[in-house]
């Protein structure tokens, strides 16, 4: 049996039409093609069928690359549609911006002063997150002179006072519940600095609000007062020293109003500061 096995497949080679090396050449190519594709010999006919589907695709990559294109010339044009709106919205804003702070600048000293939000459309290829412009707070701070940045024009008292403007009318926006203004009433005094102090009241109705001050009346408009205390010269501490009533409250004022030796009609002062502010 095992004989005539032997036989018929001696003869169906023969017959074949490749012969033996042939069919050795080929097994060892199979064996390369399925070692250089990590598969199974019995695997490289699906392997040759994905093979064939990817240059089908890359064969038609300039029809995708032309959807691409429309993809990505329609999300542009939609950008720049949005960015137009929000850009319009911010010149209008702006406008009113500028009209509000303009009322709040005469009563902080800034009477000639002038306020400008300028709102300018930037190249294409700084478009980004948040549209198509830059905007810049600009200010003069005096008759004639040309605008400039506000971080940039302004001395650090009028900075202080513009930015209270701006807080002032911008107290219902953003989420920022602790505000710190450090010497506001710089170079100012009387009603100035009684405006000053009202703003700060008023602002704190909205917002926690801490205060640098050296000014009197601003001192007085405060619903907690302390005094910062520096000692020593060598290696100077700084103290925070709470007032926890209204006579030293009305002591601390009266000093503020007369310097070191407090008089009689400081006290009264001060004391009718705190009682206007109450």
């Amino acid at each position: 049996e095992v004989s005539a096995g032997v036989q018929a497949l001696s003869a169906s080679l023969e017959d074949s039409e490749f012969s033996l090396s042939e069919i050795d050449d080929r097994l060892f190519a199979l064996k390369a093609q399925a070692r250089k594709h990590a598969c199974s010999v019995d695997e490289l006919p699906q392997k040759r069928g994905e093979l064939a589907n990817l240059l089908k695709e890359i064969g038609n990559q300039e029809d995708t690359l032309h959807a691409l294109e429309k993809n990505v010339e329609k999300a542009r044009k939609d950008y720049a549609a949005q960015a137009k709106s929000l850009s319009d919205k911010r010149k209008k804003a702006a406008a009113q911006l500028d009209k509000l702070v303009a009322k709040e600048l005469a009563p902080l000293k800034l009477e000639k002063a002038r306020f400008e939000t300028h709102v300018e459309e930037l190249p294409e290829n700084e478009w980004g997150l948040h549209g198509m412009d830059s905007v810049q707070f600009l200010v003069a701070t005096n008759p004639g002179s040309a605008a400039g940045p506000l971080n940039k024009i302004a001395s650090g008292g009028e900075m202080a006072r513009f930015m209270l403007a701006l807080k002032v009318v911008l107290a219902e926006v953003g989420t920022a519940q602790t505000l710190v203004f450090d010497e506001v009433d710089s170079g100012i005094g009387g009603a100035t600095a009684d405006a000053v102090g009202e703003r700060l009241a008023r602002l704190a109705r909205k917002r926690q609000i801490l205060v640098v001050t050296h000014s009197p009346q601003v001192a007085a408009k405060s619903a907690y007062h302390a005094i910062v205390v520096k000692t020593g010269k060598t290696n100077p501490t700084t103290k925070i020293l709470p007032l926890s009533n209204s006579n030293e409250r009305t002591e601390e004022i009266a000093r503020m109003l007369s310097g070191a030796e407090i008089t009689k009609e400081a006290r009264a002062q001060a004391a009718k500061l705190l009682e206007k502010a109450a």
